[in-house]
């Protein structure tokens, strides 16, 4: 039975893993890594694809296709071709996947995130060093290239001969441990170290016996060769590496691929030496700076098997600091100079000076300093451990002068042999017409680098009447603007003006031409008069400013003899608003009325019941008790004249425009100055929120509370409230201190015959009650379940539909509560939070009782 069960067990792994094998083999083929796949699993793949009816050679394209990268996919193609059902085909294609999977490692090496940035500071320093570190390049041989016909065909290459023509074959050959072929019906053929042109001329000799035209002069029958599957080689990499050892590469490598697999040289490694050796005798030297700086890879030569790459201890190297285009170490041969050092640094910057470098040198017992001219970078013998210091030209200019001012073209200019003050104007393309002639600022740098200033008479120069100073390095001529020399002239207009603010001063300008420049007087302004204020000059007598007055009439037009009053600078005119002038002033009634709405205010002393009558007088609904006044308090922040005068305009324009587009011209006209008047609008102090404005007064409250809590109760800046009026006596007795004069933005409301009270706050059930003539405080305080715990009965109070307010009075031990109206409130406030003693507050007070107790004790003895 226990048998059983274990095969039973065994029979499932074997199921669960053959299904794991298949679902990871083909649907998920392109998440495969080759390198990781044996042959058994390589396999299936291939038996799965073929039965759903997908060819061997697809499978890579298939897998590339899915997303698998275009290297997997052609390592896959090699794999797949190497597998074949002949036990030593099966043999070499395990060693061209062992020769794969070494190249796959050594190409991963300096290709993981961030090994680049591994690199230690000197190592990073050493030219040519991060070639091989490089996770960005990848010297893996192409095996995707066709056949070289220099190639040299070794032990386990595979040969495949395509005959076609007049006859139709196909040969596939491989090459055995002895080098030799075996064709059927020719015999073997010894192909061993030839190459595969060499090759093509013995397989066209020995198959001539076969296909007689194959080597005539006029063939009908063609022979191609090529190579199927490609061998690995074993190479031996010694010498200063990072890994040095024996690599298992294909037959492709060359010398790089070979040292990016040995992690190219370490930092004691030659890079100009690099030795390759065959059959012991050298064949080849790798300099991998011609690679670096010319891309010259004639001496990386393609690797057969057994040779041996040796790196050999770097001989001469040097250091480079300065501005070059690449500091660093470099490696230099013997033959080499200066000037082939810096080809390497890749040259000179632009602020280096190239005149003389510095070389720190090491002797036989110290340090030492050699300085070498340009003319010895050719001559100049380079040692080992030599550091050359090459420096920075001087921050100077050697012909420069500047010129500043008005002239037409400031700026820099080169400066010429005699050049003279007149000489750098004229380079400046002259003097501009606000130049100050008088005096000019020569600014000159003298030898100890202190600056001395030389004055230029501009226009004796330019004239010739003065004496023409020479120029020397480094000076700086400013010639002033007479502009730069006095004040901005400027005159203000403000008041009853269509576009107020300051207006650039004009010689003989006139207080008529500033009214049109500032767009016209406005509607309200006085026709009075207009005053101007201007500065006065040394009085001292106290008087501030000079203010006289301009007539004008009742069209708003100067008087004759006004017109012609000519401004001087910083004038400030003011039109006056008329005293006459009234805009209108907007209140509502709202409610139980006859005729509710908006009403404009006609006297400056209407009252309420003067509105109530306008409005019609109240309704057979309406609840005279619960009456109210609804007043902008002096937080509430009015809209200025100019806001009202753009909102009005854009009323205007947007009933204006018609739908379609089509307006007539005269419609466009009076659309263009409406959009004009809008964006014109504004400016004005006297048009603006005055000090006394709601943001004034809201700003002035937060400062004081910021400043000082204590000073200032917590504030709700409503900017409108009720005010509780007795509209009963106010019908009774018009014109009494009851009826209020009404104020703009008043709003009268007079709502129906209410029949509810509210009850808010510290009650357990807040809620409305239907109101009954009769009941108590506590009656409708029973209605919402009573106080609650915290409730502060004595400071409860009852808010009445009117607006008027009442609270609860208190004598010893009794309270006496409001009355209740129909619509009225009831709120109950809540205790105050109190915190309860510390333990050291308790131990405070007892120590201040115990020693009050004992002063009591001793004034009694």
């Amino acid at each position: 039975m226990s048998i059983n069960i274990k095969a039973f067990y065994l029979t499932l792994i074997l199921f669960i893993a053959s299904v794991t094998l298949y679902a990871q083999s083909l649907s998920d083929i392109q998440n495969a890594k080759v390198d990781q796949l044996s042959d058994a699993q390589l396999a299936t793949i291939v038996q799965q694809a073929e039965e759903q009816g997908i060819s061997k050679s697809q499978i890579p394209a298939l897998a590339e296709e899915r997303g698998m990268p275009a290297m997997e996919a052609s390592k896959l193609s090699t794999r797949i071709n190497q597998l074949n059902t002949s036990g030593a085909t099966r043999e070499e294609g395990n060693i061209g996947n062992a020769a794969q999977r070494q190249v796959s490692d050594a190409s991963s090496v300096g290709m993981s995130s961030g090994e680049q940035d591994s690199l230690s500071e000197e190592e990073k320093k050493i030219f040519g060093y991060g070639l091989f570190h490089n996770k960005k390049l990848n010297f893996s041989p192409n095996l995707n290239i066709p056949t070289p016909q220099s190639y040299v065909i070794g032990a386990g290459d595979q040969l495949l001969i395509d005959i076609y023509g007049d006859s139709q074959q196909s040969y596939d050959l491989t090459v055995n441990p002895e080098g030799r072929v075996y064709i059927p019906n020719v015999g073997p053929i010894n192909l061993g170290g030839a190459s595969i042109q060499s090759a093509t001329a013995r397989f066209k000799k020995e198959l001539s016996s076969i296909y007689a035209d194959l080597n005539s002069s006029n063939p009908r029958t063609f022979m191609q060769i090529r190579l199927g599957n490609i061998r690995s080689i074993k190479v031996q990499i010694v010498g200063e590496l990072q890994r040095p050892g024996d690599y298992t590469l294909p037959s492709f490598a060359s010398v790089f691929n070979a040292l990016y697999a040995a992690g190219g040289p370490n930092k004691q490694g030659s890079f100009r030496n690099i030795r390759v050796f065959r059959d012991s005798r050298q064949i080849a030297e790798v300099d991998v700076y011609e690679y670096l700086m010319n891309g010259n890879q004639q001496q990386n030569v393609r690797l057969q098997d057994n040779d041996v790459i040796m790196v050999p201890a770097v001989d001469t190297r040097v250091e480079v600091q300065g501005p070059v285009r690449r500091e660093g170490y470099f490696e230099i041969k013997p033959e080499e100079d200066i000037n082939d050092l810096i080809r390497y640094a890749g040259g000179f910057k632009s602020d280096a000076y190239t005149g003389r470098l510095a070389v720190r040198r090491v002797s036989d017992q110290a340090r030492k300093v050699a300085d070498v001219s340009k003319e010895e970078f050719g001559s100049f013998k380079v040692q080992d451990g030599d550091v050359f210091l090459i420096g920075k030209k001087l921050e100077r200019f050697e012909n420069r002068v500047q010129i500043s001012g008005a002239v037409f073209h400031p700026g820099e200019f080169a400066l010429f042999e005699g050049m003279t003050v007149k000489d750098l104007i004229d380079k400046a393309e002259g003097l501009r017409g606000e130049a100050f002639l008088n005096r000019a600022t020569l600014y000159r740098t003298q030898d100890d680098m202190t600056l001395e200033i030389v004055p230029i008479n501009v226009q004796g120069v330019v004239n010739g009447t003065a004496q023409d100073l020479p120029l020397q390095r480094e000076d700086v001529l400013h010639i002033p603007s007479k502009y730069d020399l006095k004040e901005e002239y400027y005159v203000k207009i403000s008041g009853e003006i269509n576009s107020p603010g300051a207006f650039a001063y004009a010689e003989n300008m006139t207080v008529e031409d500033l009214v049109l420049k500032a767009g016209g007087f406005k509607e309200s302004a006085s026709d009075a008069y207009i005053e101007v204020a201007r500065r006065v000059k040394d009085r001292t007598n106290g008087q501030i400013a000079e203010i006289f007055t301009i007539d004008i009439d009742e069209n708003l037009e100067i008087d004759e003899g006004d017109k012609e009053v000519v401004l001087e600078p910083f004038d400030h005119i003011i039109i006056r608003r008329s005293p006459g002038f009234q805009r209108e002033k907007i209140v509502r009634v709202e409610g139980e009325v006859i005729y509710p709405g908006q009403y404009t205010i006609s006297t400056t002393n209407e009252r309420i019941s003067d509105l109530l009558k306008r409005a019609g007088g109240m309704n057979q609904f309406a609840y005279v008790k619960g009456a109210t006044l609804i007043r902008r308090t002096e937080f509430f922040t009015p809209k200025s004249d100019n806001d009202i005068k753009s909102q009005d305009l854009t009323e205007v324009k947007k009933h204006l425009i018609k739908e379609d587009g089509e307006n007539t011209e005269a419609e466009n006209k009076i659309l263009s100055r409406i959009d004009e008047k809008i964006s014109e609008n504004g400016g004005d102090l006297a048009n603006q929120k005055g000090l006394a404005s709601g943001e004034y007064k809201i700003s002035r409250v937060e400062e004081v509370a910021a400043s000082d809590s204590s000073r200032v109760a917590e504030v709700e800046f409503r900017t409108q409230e009720m005010i509780g009026i007795d509209l009963t006596n106010i019908l009774e007795n018009p014109g009494s201190a009851q009826d209020l004069i009404l104020q703009e933005g008043d709003i009268l409301s007079i709502p129906k015959q209410l029949q509810t009270v509210r009850m808010r706050g510290e009650v357990l059930f807040p809620t409305s009650a239907r109101y009954e003539n009769g009941n108590s405080f506590k009656r409708y305080i029973s209605k919402a379940g009573g106080f609650t715990d915290n409730a502060r009965k004595g400071k409860a109070y009852v808010v009445y539909a009117n607006g008027d307010v009442k609270r609860t009075k208190n004598f010893i031990f009794f309270k006496n509560y409001p009355r209740i109206e129909p619509g009225a409130e009831i709120i109950v406030p809540q205790k105050p939070q109190r915190e309860s003693m510390s333990a050291t507050n308790w131990i405070g007070v007892a120590s201040s009782l115990a020693t009050l107790a004992i002063l009591v004790d001793r004034l009694a003895q």
